[in-house]
């Protein structure tokens, strides 16, 4: 039998929900011990392995969060906004491990988010591979070697299932981006265009997103000057280096100090 923390995980009938079950119920560094769905849900009440296809486990769905999460060690969160900010104040009234993975999040999301980090450990990130966290470092090292002349344009590819744009991941490396040059992304960010938009201003962070298909994920960040162009790349083919990020995540915040932390921590990239 598994050992270590036992994880719950939020929206279990999901892609990534399933996918972070499965690798859970495999690892011997942990063990599962509670699934969440939302109310109504037609999992709510059955067996997680029969909702998923297979054998009868010794998890039942449940759409009853603080029970679930105040039995856990940590929970995983890859679901929507508001869902993520309820978790965050469940895992912290329970000293949990809260890993959030969940996108679209608004400033006031994330300012709630952090008001919960001086009760228990959040590790957040719009991505969790290891890739994609040594190219913000990347992006911010090569932004802050070159000057305004380059234009920085961050274009991104999803599925068509997607419901937020830009992508979370996109957002990390337009940080990264400001980060390097020291301004403040959310003064310089392009975030759509349409029309007669005029020339391109100056210092602008521009982005790109494109939906379609099964599409797991592609990152581009583009420094484009007169004569030149410097592209920094990630393409994602196997959506469980996302689920095995979080795993670690869970794991490196247990016993950790309250606060809010991210994967560069987790992958001692800081």
């Amino acid at each position: 039998m598994a050992q270590g923390p036992g994880i719950a995980i939020t929206g279990v009938s999901g892609r990534m929900g399933r996918m972070l079950a499965a690798m859970v119920g495999e690892s011997d560094a942990m063990h599962l011990c509670g699934a969440l769905e939302r109310p109504g849900h037609d999992w709510i009440g059955q067996h997680l392995g029969q909702a998923m296809g297979s054998a009868a486990s010794g998890v039942i769905v449940s759409d009853d969060a603080a029970a679930v999460i105040g039995q856990a060690q940590a929970v995983i969160d890859f679901t929507a906004p508001a869902a993520t900010v309820a978790f965050a104040e469940l895992a912290a009234g329970a000293g949990v491990v809260h890993v959030i993975g969940t996108t679209g999040l608004t400033e006031d999301d994330i300012a709630a988010i952090e008001g919960c980090a001086d009760r228990a450990v959040i590790v957040r990130a719009g991505n969790m591979s290891l890739g994609v966290n040594l190219l913000t470092q990347l992006v911010k090292q090569v932004a802050a070697a070159l000057d305004d002349s380059y234009d920085i344009e961050v274009i991104e590819a999803h599925h068509r299932h997607k419901v937020d744009a830009p992508s979370g991941t996109a957002l990390m490396l337009g940080q990264a981006a400001a980060e390097g040059r020291g301004v403040a992304m959310n003064d310089v960010a392009d975030r759509g265009r349409d029309g007669i938009t005029g020339a391109r201003q100056t210092g602008a962070i521009g982005f790109s997103a494109i939906r379609g298909g099964d599409i797991i994920g592609e990152h581009d960040v583009m420094f484009a000057a007169e004569g030149e162009q410097i592209v920094l790349r990630h393409r994602a083919t196997d959506r469980s280096l996302f689920a095995r990020g979080a795993l670690k995540a869970a794991l490196w915040g247990q016993g950790r100090a309250p606060g809010h932390y991210d994967m560069l921590d987790v992958l001692g990239l800081k």
